[in-house]
Formats: C-alpha cells, structure tokens, sequence
C-alpha cells in the first residue's frame, strides 16, 4: 500500500468513532476532540487511501460505507484461556511491516510470545521480496515472536509448521476447503487465502529466535484483487458469516502456540504427515519456477523431515529446499 500521506492519530480515532457505520456530526465530532471542523474534514480526506469509502452529506456528517471491527488486545486474550499467558498482544495503528518492527524489537530483548498485530500495514512483506497487500479492517496483519534454545539449524521446515498451524484455526473457524502450497501459502478454494512470512536472528548453534508474520484476507475488494498477480480467495467469499476479527487473530494464536510447542520439541518430522495431507499439490504433476529463471517438472512425492519438497523428476528423486523455488501448477 503506497500512502500519499501517512495516518494521523485523530484520523485513527475519527475512524474508530465512525467504526459502526452510522452518520457522525461534523460538529459533534469537533467538540468531542477539541478541533476545528475543518480539522476534522482534513483528517479525513485521505482515508480513500486506506481502502475506505467515506460519505460526507451535509447536514448529517460522516458515514463509512461499511462497519469496522477494531482489534482489541483484551478481546483477543479473552478468547484464549490461561494456558496461552505467555502471549503478550499489542494493537498498532498503523506500521510499514509487523515483522520489520518485531524484529527491531526482538534484537532489544522482546519476550517470547510477543505478538504485535497491526490495523493499517503500509509497506507489508512476502516470500522472494513480494508486496503484502491488505486495506484497513479487511484484513489481518500480525507477527508473532519465539524463541528457541536450539539454533538456526534446528529450524528447518518452520515455515511449514506453521502452515498447519493455520490449516487447525480454519477448520476450528468453520472454513471449509483450506489446503497448503509449498512451502507456507495457505490457500482457499484456489486463491491464496493466506501468506507466512519468516525471519530469524540467531547463531547455527543456537540459541534462535523467529518472528512469524502472517496476512489473512478477511474481506478482498475489487480494486486489491486487480492489483494482485495471483488468485486469491478471503473469508467472505464462504457462505457462512464471516468470523469476527479478534476471533480468528485468538485462534490463530492458539494454534500457532500449540504447534510451536510441537516443533520446539520433536521437530518438523512429527507434523509432516499431517502438512501432507493438507497440501493440494500432493501425488500431482508440477513446475517449478527456479530463481534462476529455468524450470523443473515432476510429481509431487511430499516433503522431506526438514522441510525440502520432493519430486519425481525423468531424473529420479530430487528434494527443493524452503525458499528457494515457487510452486506452480501445470
């Protein structure tokens, strides 16, 4: 997301006072913040950026075309019992990467379990350098840390985990028609519903520590999805009613806790079966694109105990290492 003009504080708390999606008084909304009507007006004139519609109709004031769900720390632990108090959960406004500042903040002695979730993410991260794109409110943007007393070593096949970590939230969220793509895109009837993003800091030897930040697509309008070079899918799409946001940021949490717990220890090797079963590519004909530019084609065997894709190539047997090719169908 290229912003024009970067967020203000009163702009965040205008929109949170427009958040239910009724008109507001221009006015009213003055008084209640100790500004000009026009400052009022200026603050908003660039939520279009933020991916919202704003009416403004004289004598009535301002209406969102659409409600907003606001993050909230205590809802969110609310929804997680006491087994998951080692997650400290902070809300921002706005950031240019949840990982970019986690990691600033890992590197001064953050806690394991720190979780930063973002509302409005200007300059998010993907796999091989790609955008993260999302709009304010219609999605979820968050970063979780952990650390590990093995070293960077012990961590193959991470990326993985953690995709079957969000494979459980979805089926305990009622989503039905979720899978995998190596090695961590998870995907909703086709479309890229979800993307993980992985960066650690640490020795070989250990100890590590990782921050995991994941996107979710709650709500993909028109004009992102035309910005996007792939399919991609979001939770509205389903039939059922879309999950409330603080809800799905808890359970994910949840799982993610649990499955970090597992691989602290045993490893991948205890969650590959189930990651393979969840893949939608699994036992079917591929090319993958390599950072080289050329390209191999094989059947899909499944993933190694740390992580590496198998294929059965006209050459025999060969495994692809996490990052270091994309997954396309033929």
């Amino acid at each position: 997301m290229n912003l024009t003009h970067l967020p203000k504080p009163l702009t965040f708390s205008l929109l949170r006072e427009l958040g239910d999606g009724e008109f507001h008084s221009g006015e009213i909304l003055a008084l209640k913040f100790g500004v000009t009507r026009t400052t009022v007006r200026n603050a908003l004139t660039n939520v279009a950026d933020y991916g919202l519609t704003l009416y403004g109709v004289r004598g009535r004031g301002y209406r969102l075309a659409r409600p907003l769900q606001w993050l909230d720390a205590a809802k969110i632990q609310a929804n997680l019992d006491a087994t998951y108090n080692e997650l400290q959960i902070e809300i921002v406004d706005y950031a240019p990467s949840s990982n970019a500042l986690l990691l600033q903040r890992a590197s001064l002695g953050a806690a394991s379990g720190t979780v930063l979730a973002v509302e409005l993410q200007t300059a998010g991260r993907g796999r091989l350098g790609r955008v993260w794109h999302s709009s304010l409110g219609d999605s979820l943007t968050f970063s979780l840390l952990w650390r590990f007393d093995t070293g960077l070593a012990a961590l193959s096949g991470l990326s993985l985990a953690v995709g079957v970590a969000m494979i459980r939230a979805l089926s305990e969220l009622n989503v039905i028609g979720s899978g995998l793509k190596w090695p961590n895109d998870v995907l909703l009837n086709n479309g890229k519903l979800a993307g993980v993003l992985l960066e650690a800091q640490g020795d070989m030897l250990g100890p590590s520590s990782v921050v995991i930040g994941i996107g979710i697509n709650l709500t993909m309008s028109y004009p992102l999805r035309e910005r996007i070079d792939q399919a991609v899918s979001d939770l509205a799409s389903l039939a059922n009613p879309l999950p409330e946001r603080n809800l799905v940021l808890a359970v994910s949490l949840k799982h993610l806790v649990n499955v970090l717990h597992e691989f602290s220890h045993s490893g991948f090797k205890i969650i590959k079966d189930e990651w393979e079963q969840y893949h939608v590519y699994q036992n079917r004909s591929v090319q993958l694109s390599l950072p080289d530019g050329s390209f191999v084609s094989g059947k899909v065997l499944g993933v190694t105990g740390d992580g590496a894709l198998r294929l059965q190539t006209g050459q025999g047997e060969k495994a692809f290492n996490v990052g270091e090719v994309s997954l396309r169908s033929v």
